[in-house]
């Protein structure tokens, strides 16, 4: 097997290609995605099935680009991995917005770290210590305040006009027990002495709640 030598933080590292690269590699990958993935995603949404998800791509996105031997199709290959996730829909349901950025951030992190040839390792650490940072600063409630929304089917249709906002937003939150700060009248169907609205909240708790937008009742089960 061939030796390889890297520098870490000014540190000479010498590794066997092959085992011993890979399994450091392979810790940063897994230790970095498992950062981004349980203390910023999972802390906020709860959602087992995507933390299942993210941490699988990540594995064998990071094994198929390390292991493959071409430096071309290791580029072509991540380009197409990209393109792939960027129009992949579940039949199910659609992955939401910012579980689709989640996926593009945790494959990006992989290929990167899969497919960087760089001798000096202190570039790779340092990016992969951006990763976290930029992320951290996105997800932290004191740098950017988090507006939860909601979709109501409202009965009370002579208070959607303008002149009466106050005694609107005074009832809606007297019957959801929310802060409301915003309401967008929709859809006004006066056969049925109905109006779809959309409200606007600061949410009590910094969950993240999948379920805001569901107005018919299958798509609970969908």
């Amino acid at each position: 097997m061939d030796n390889t030598d890297f520098s870490l933080f000014g540190a000479q590292i010498s590794a066997t290609y092959g085992v011993s690269a890979l399994l450091w590699r392979f810790l940063m990958n897994f230790l970095v995605t498992g950062i981004i993935i349980r203390l910023f995603y999972y802390a906020k949404s709860k959602r087992r099935d995507y933390f299942f998800t993210f941490v699988l791509i990540s594995l064998t996105v990071f094994l198929l680009i390390y292991l493959l031997d071409s430096v071309k199709l290791q580029i072509g290959m991540a380009l197409g991995l990209f393109a792939i996730f960027g129009i992949i829909r579940y039949r199910t349901e659609s992955i939401p917005i910012r579980e689709m950025t989640y996926l593009f951030v945790v494959i990006g992190i992989s290929v990167i770290n899969g497919l960087s040839n760089t001798d000096n390792m202190d570039v790779l650490v340092v990016t992969n210590i951006l990763f976290i940072l930029v992320i951290w600063l996105m997800e932290s409630s004191r740098f950017l305040k988090h507006t939860s929304c909601k979709l109501v089917t409202y009965d009370k249709i002579d208070l959607i006009k303008p002149e009466k906002e106050k005694e609107l937003l005074a009832d809606l939150e007297e019957r959801t027990g929310l802060k409301i700060q915003k309401v967008e009248v929709g859809h006004i169907d006066f056969l049925k002495d109905i109006a779809f609205v959309k409200i606007y909240y600061s949410p009590l708790y910094q969950e993240e709640n999948t379920i805001d937008e569901i107005r018919r009742a299958k798509e609970y089960t969908e």
